[in-house]
């Protein structure tokens, strides 16, 4: 067992969603807590919350796609904390939900800047005093569309893949030169969180009109898709942590999905085009 209990653990995007819920549990376990987000509203909320259950915690307002501010982030907490054990790299955005046609580049930049390059950063900036702490732990939040691609999330789908392959070549290295540090990747289904709503209100901020299907495949998302309870993901992602598993399924949907893509990697495509229009037929 790797417990987290008297672990100085960082989580990013901890103002919301399975980032706060993050945050909770392992407060709950013990843990001493780095938290960050860009919400400052709801980041101030998570440490309030994080510290009525008696554990420490330090908010700090983050741009994880700020390759210069995460840098010296790692460095401020390694210097407030005196060691950092675990990253938990969960900040991340829903971005696009248009065809490759319709997608503006700003779209691609800011979703990989925020679900690639914001794990890139933490990463990186974070292990040299993992590997210090002599127990240290990287758990990356990759997503079902990590292993499984869909219409209209290829900026999405693009990022996940990308932080599947850069977790799973870090632990590669870890075990190569054995440095003292685990390496977890996350993929979770469908959790009820804010992040297709989320990307509906920053389409629109950007002056983009969601169309009638968008509209309705947000509802779909919302009301039917995205059912799990934010508080039950995080369990299971710090028990996964605890009992050292190098990738965690959260939910039966990912775990369906994931034994799809592996049966029919060939067919699988269709196969989700299919059940979206039959989805969408029914909604």
């Amino acid at each position: 067992m790797n417990a987290v209990r008297g672990k100085v653990a960082v989580v990013t995007g901890a103002g919301s969603g399975i980032g706060r819920q993050l945050a909770l549990e392992l407060a709950r376990r013990g843990a001493r807590l780095a938290v960050s987000d860009v919400d400052e509203t709801g980041l101030a909320e998570t440490v309030a919350e994080v510290k009525a259950l008696g554990a420490e915690a330090e908010g700090t307002t983050l741009d994880v796609g700020d390759r210069a501010a995460f840098v010296a982030y790692a460095a401020a907490v390694a210097g407030r904390f005196g060691v950092v054990h675990q990253i938990y790299n969960n900040a991340g955005i829903a971005g696009g939900g248009q065809t490759i046609l319709e997608t503006d580049w700003e779209s691609y930049d800011r979703t990989l800047a925020v679900n690639l390059f914001g794990v890139i950063n933490g990463t990186k900036a974070f292990l040299p005093h993992l590997i210090d702490s002599g127990d240290g732990h990287v758990v990356n939040v990759s997503s079902l569309n990590g292993f499984m691609a869909q219409p209209t999330l290829t900026a999405y789908c693009a990022s996940k893949f990308g932080v599947r392959g850069f977790t799973e070549a870090l632990r590669t290295e870890m075990i190569r030169d054995r440095h003292p540090v685990h390496v977890t990747v996350v993929h979770p289904g469908g959790v009820k969180t804010g992040i297709a709503s989320s990307a509906l209100k920053e389409a629109q901020a950007r002056g983009i009109e969601p169309t009638a299907e968008q509209l309705e495949r947000v509802r779909l998302y919302n009301e039917k898709l995205l059912k799990m309870p934010a508080e039950r993901a995080a369990r299971i992602i710090v028990d996964g942590v605890e009992a050292g598993k190098p990738r965690v399924l959260v939910g039966n949907d990912a775990k369906l999905v994931d034994r799809l893509v592996r049966l029919f990697p060939r067919h699988y495509p269709k196969l989700i085009v299919d059940f979206e229009r039959r989805r969408f037929a029914r909604s």
